[in-house]
C-alpha cells in the first residue's frame, strides 16, 4: 500500500516575522567604484557688461579730419582741431588755433577792464542814502578784486603767447610730455599735465604753499 508523500511543515511564527523583516530593509547602497572624477561642465563666458553696452567707435569724419590741411588754424573750430592726427600736435595750425584764442581772451580782458576802470571812477560822496552809499563801495570793491584777477589772467595769457612764440606751449612744465588738446581747450594757460597739476595741488595740501 503506497504512502502520500508528506506535506511541508509550515513555517514557525518566528521564521516568518524574519523573513517578513528582510523583504522590508532598504536595500544597501552601491559601493563607489574608484577612479577619475569627471569635471562638470562650464558653461561659456558671458560677454562683458562693458561689451554690451559700449558702442562701436565711430571713425571720424574725413570732412572733419582734413580740414586742416585746407583752412588756416584760426578758422579751425574745435570738433576739427580734436580730429587732427596725433602726429599733428602743435603744428602750425594748432599754434595759430590757440594764438588767436588767446589773443580774443586778452582783448576781451582789456575791455572789461577798461569799464570797471570808468565805472570805479564815479564819486560815491554824491549819493545822499548811506545804505546806498555801502553797497555801491560794495560793488566797487568786488569789481577790485575781480580786476586784480583779470590782472592775473592777462599775465598767464601774454606768458602763453610767448611760449607759442619760443615752441614750449602745449608741453609740461615738469614732464615735457603733452598737456593735451582738450585740456588746452577748456584752459589755453594751462602749463602742467593733468597729472602734474593734481600732484602739485596734492603736495600743497600736505605742506602748504
Amino acid at each position: 500500500m503506497s504512502q502520500s508523500p508528506a506535506s511541508p511543515k509550515p513555517a514557525s511564527p518566528a521564521k516568518r516575522t524574519a523573513s517578513k523583516a528582510a523583504a522590508a530593509a532598504p536595500a544597501p547602497a552601491p559601493v563607489p567604484v574608484a577612479g577619475p572624477v569627471p569635471h562638470p561642465v562650464q558653461p561659456p563666458p558671458m560677454p562683458a557688461v562693458s561689451d554690451l553696452s559700449s558702442p562701436a567707435k565711430k571713425k571720424p569724419d574725413p570732412k572733419l579730419a582734413n580740414a586742416w590741411k585746407t583752412k588756416p588754424g584760426r578758422e579751425l573750430s574745435e570738433a576739427e582741431l580734436l580730429a587732427m592726427p596725433e602726429d599733428a600736435y602743435m603744428n602750425e595750425q594748432q599754434l595759430d588755433f590757440f594764438r588767436a584764442k588767446l589773443m580774443q581772451q586778452k582783448n576781451d580782458l582789456l575791455d572789461n577792464a577798461g569799464e570797471t576802470t570808468e565805472h570805479l571812477r564815479e564819486d560815491t560822496s554824491i549819493v545822499p542814502d548811506p545804505a546806498d552809499r555801502a553797497t555801491i563801495e560794495e560793488e566797487h570793491a568786488l569789481e577790485l578784486r575781480t580786476r586784480d584777477r583779470e590782472r592775473k589772467l592777462l599775465k598767464k595769457i601774454s606768458q602763453s603767447i610767448s611760449r607759442i612764440e619760443t615752441g614750449e606751449y602745449g608741453y609740461c612744465d615738469e614732464t615735457g610730455e603733452p598737456i593735451g588738446l582738450g585740456r588746452l581747450l577748456a584752459r589755453p594757460t594751462a602749463t602742467l599735465s593733468l597729472e602734474a597739476q593734481q600732484r602739485r595741488e596734492m603736495k600743497q595740501k600736505m605742506f602748504g604753499d
